[in-house]
C-alpha cells in the first residue's frame, strides 16, 4: 500500500507553469482525490522545483495547503527531496508514490530511488481506483492520520526548543498508554496495525481480519490493542499483542508497535508491563521473532528486556508450545521477574494475571 503521495507541482497538481504564467488552477476532481486520499489515511506531500515562498503561497491560496505535510520545494533534485520526505516520515522508500508531468524528473527519481513507484501526471485521475491508493478498511485513526502526523512535528520541535534531559521533555508529554482487550470493532485497527508495521513488527506476518476474529474468540488468547495520548493529542492506536496463554508460559505471537512511538519508550513499556504480568501470574514468556530486513529494531527491544534464544537457554516451558513449524521463525525466553512502573508513561491495563494465572496473583502495584 501506498502510505504517502508526492506531488509535483507545475502542470501535475495544478494546471500551468506558476513562474511563467499569469494564473494556475486546480481542476476540481484533482481537489476531490486529494480530499479522498486524505480521508483514506493516505499522507500526502510535495517535491516541485519552484520558489518556496511563492508556491506555498499559491498552495494556501489556494485552498490545499493544509494537505501536505512535508513540503519540498527548492531547485535541487526531487529524488532527493523524495527521499528526505520519506525519512521525515520515516517511511520504507517502497511505500512511497511520485507523481509528475516530466518523464525525465520520474527517471531521476526512479534511478535513486527505485523502491519508489512513478507516475505520470496524465494517470492522476485514476490513483482513486488503483489497489495500492485504496485500502480496504478505512479507521478512525486513518481518517486523522495528518493530523496526528502534524501533531508529532509539533512535539518534535518543541523537544528541540526543551532544554533539559529527555527523561524530563517525555515526563511534561503526560503520556498516558491504554492496553485494552481488541473489540471487533477495533480488528481493522489491529489488522491495518499487522500490515503497516515493518520495522517494529517482531515477526512481519500480516493477520487477517478472519485469523483475528478466530483469536479473539479463543479464550486461550488475548488480542490486545493499545493506544496512546499526549497533551498534544492522541496518538491512536501504536501497538498490538497477540499473546496465547498456557499454564505456566505465556506465547507472544506477535508484537508490532508503531514507529512513531518508538523514541517516547512505547515498546519498552508495553514489554516491561507484560513481563510484570506474566511474573505475577507465575508464567514464563516465550516470544515469537523472526528477522527480517527491517526489524532490528525489535530484535534489539527483545534482548534489552532480557529475552534470549531458546535454542541458547532451553526451558522446559517449551513443551508445552507447540513446535514452530518455520524454519525462519526464532523462539526467544524470558524467566520473568517483577518490572518497576515506566518513568514517563502512565499506563491503564487490564489484569491479565489475575485472569490467567497459575499462581495467587500478587496485589497491584
Amino acid at each position: 500500500m501506498v502510505k504517502c503521495l508526492v506531488w509535483d507541482l507545475d502542470n501535475t497538481l495544478w494546471q500551468g507553469t506558476l513562474l511563467e504564467d499569469d494564473e494556475v488552477r486546480v481542476p476540481d476532481a484533482v481537489r476531490e482525490l486529494i480530499a479522498a486520499l486524505d480521508s483514506r489515511g493516505i499522507l500526502q506531500a510535495v517535491a516541485s522545483k519552484n520558489d518556496h515562498d511563492l508556491a506555498w503561497a499559491k498552495l494556501e491560496a489556494l485552498g490545499l495547503a493544509e494537505f501536505f505535510v512535508v513540503p519540498r520545494i527548492g531547485w535541487g533534485p526531487k529524488s532527493d527531496s523524495v527521499r528526505l520526505i520519506a525519512e521525515r516520515l520515516k517511511f520504507a522508500e517502497g511505500t512511497i508514490a511520485f507523481v509528475d508531468d516530466q518523464p525525465a524528473e520520474r527517471a531521476e527519481v526512479a534511478f535513486h530511488l527505485p523502491q519508489v513507484r512513478c507516475y505520470d501526471a496524465a494517470e492522476v485521475l485514476s490513483f482513486a481506483d488503483l489497489p495500492e491508493f485504496s485500502p480496504e478498511n478505512v479507521t478512525v485513526d486513518s481518517r486523522r492520520r495528518r493530523q496526528m502526523y502534524r501533531a508529532g512535528f509539533e512535539r518534535e520541535a518543541q523537544q528541540a526548543a526543551f532544554k533539559g534531559p529527555d527523561e524530563e521533555f517525555l515526563r511534561s508529554l503526560e503520556l498516558v498508554m491504554r492496553i485494552e482487550r481488541a473489540t471487533g470493532e477495533q480488528l481493522t485497527r489491529v489488522e491495518e496495525l499487522t500490515l503497516r508495521t515493518s520495522q517494529m513488527n517482531a515477526t512481519g506476518v500480516h493477520y487477517s481480519d478472519a485469523a483475528l476474529r478466530e483469536l479473539l474468540a479463543d479464550p486461550g488468547h488475548e488480542v490486545l490493542v493499545t493506544t496512546m495520548t499526549d497533551r498534544f493529542g492522541p496518538h491512536g492506536a501504536v501497538g498490538v499483542m497477540l499473546l496465547a496463554t498456557h499454564p505456566g508460559v505465556w506465547h507472544l505471537k506477535l508484537l508490532a508497535t508503531s514507529c512513531r512511538v518508538v523514541s517516547f519508550g512505547a515498546g519498552a513499556a508495553l514489554l516491561n508491563w507484560l513481563i510484570d504480568q506474566a511474573a505475577r501470574a507465575g508464567a514464563h514468556l516465550v516470544a515469537d521473532f523472526r528477522p527480517t530486513d527491517r526489524n532490528r529494531m525489535m530484535e534489539i527491544a527483545y534482548r534489552f528486556a532480557g529475552f534470549t534464544r531458546s535454542s541458547e537457554e532451553p526451558c522446559d516451558c517449551l513443551a508445552a508450545l507447540p513446535a514452530a513449524g518455520d524454519e525462519g521463525l526464532q523462539q526467544l525466553h524470558l524467566v520473568s521477574g517483577p518490572r518497576a512502573a515506566h518513568p514517563t508513561i502512565e499506563i491503564s491495563a487490564p489484569d491479565l494475571a489475575a485472569h490467567h494465572g497459575v499462581a495467587a496473583a500478587a496485589p497491584a502495584r
